[in-house]
């Protein structure tokens, strides 16, 4: 079991194991609540701004009290970060509606919404990303609004465990024969040097590193083009390669048991890896910067 820690709950700083959540909370008894993930590295947490963009979204979206503006969040995001002396990893945040009698009905007005964070260091093994991953495909059974980044996480929890029973890293959705994303990434592939996801919308979550990884493709040339594209397309791709907060940009060499190109990440994934990184840091620089002054 992982070390205690300091959590926050309900604008308290706690001992992971003194913290206590009402069993008629409601993100327990229905799933009624939103949350978000932010990458910690040097000790900074990063973007911020589209994290709270995207949380202030998802609560509003399932009319969900969202009690941080940007300063706050980041605020909560340093404090935890401090307490649990993390240098490279996550702060997790999550907020339901909050705690009342069990009906499907949303409680009275004034209910006060639980919030819970946590922070946690991660480790990244860099032959993880020089050798690339293996990915399975999988029916996207998931509910028709995942742009909303809700704690409703089962389809994906019963995705992510049969690609790990499958010895693979991922599962990636298919809706329809189209591909949507993975069980808790973006998924990509490249045809002849183009770089293609899925677009925004109901179908898939608008990551935060999705987001940064376009950015990233015009700084080091890489074309991209934001349409869908078939399962088919995926198994005949040159490269394919997953982003997200803790993944960064991951490449497949192997799905489904079919190699994808040459067995090893490809150029373009590579290239897009580099370009994510040095965002990466110059975000770490931008966010140290801001403290300072």
């Amino acid at each position: 079991m992982e070390s205690e820690g300091i959590v926050y709950l309900n604008g308290r700083f706690v001992a992971r194991g003194e913290a206590r959540i009402d069993p008629e909370d409601r993100g327990f008894l229905f799933g009624d609540g939103v949350y978000e993930v932010l990458r910690v590295r040097a000790s900074q947490p990063l973007f911020v701004d589209r994290h709270h963009a995207r949380l202030t979204r998802s609560a509003g979206q399932c009319e969900i009290a969202q009690p941080f503006d940007r300063a706050g969040l980041e605020a909560l995001a340093r404090e935890l970060v401090a307490r649990n002396g993390i240098s490279d990893g996550i702060v997790y945040l999550q907020i339901t509606r909050g705690v009342a009698s069990r009906a499907h009905v949303f409680p009275p007005p004034g209910t006060a919404p639980t919030v819970y964070a946590f922070a946690r260091a991660t480790v990244e093994d860099p032959e993880l990303w020089a050798r690339g991953v293996s990915a399975i495909l999988l029916p996207d059974e998931r509910w028709g609004r995942v742009d909303m980044k809700t704690v409703n996480l089962l389809p994906n929890v019963l995705a992510a465990e049969k690609a790990r029973r499958a010895g693979a890293y991922e599962a990636i959705l298919v809706r329809e024969g189209v591909v949507t994303e993975g069980s808790h990434c973006n998924a990509w592939i490249v045809r002849q040097g183009v770089a293609l996801t899925h677009p925004t919308g109901p179908h898939i979550l608008a990551g935060v590193t999705r987001d940064t990884v376009l950015r990233a493709a015009a700084r080091v040339g890489v074309t991209v083009e934001e349409r869908p594209f078939t399962a088919e397309e995926l198994l005949g791709a040159d490269e394919v390669f997953l982003t997200g907060t803790t993944t960064g940009v991951l490449g497949v060499v192997q799905v489904d048991g079919t190699t994808v190109g040459d067995g090893r990440p490809g150029p373009v994934t590579r290239a897009l890896d580099g370009g994510y990184r040095a965002l990466v840091e110059e975000e770490v620089a931008r966010a140290r910067a801001a403290v300072a002054s």
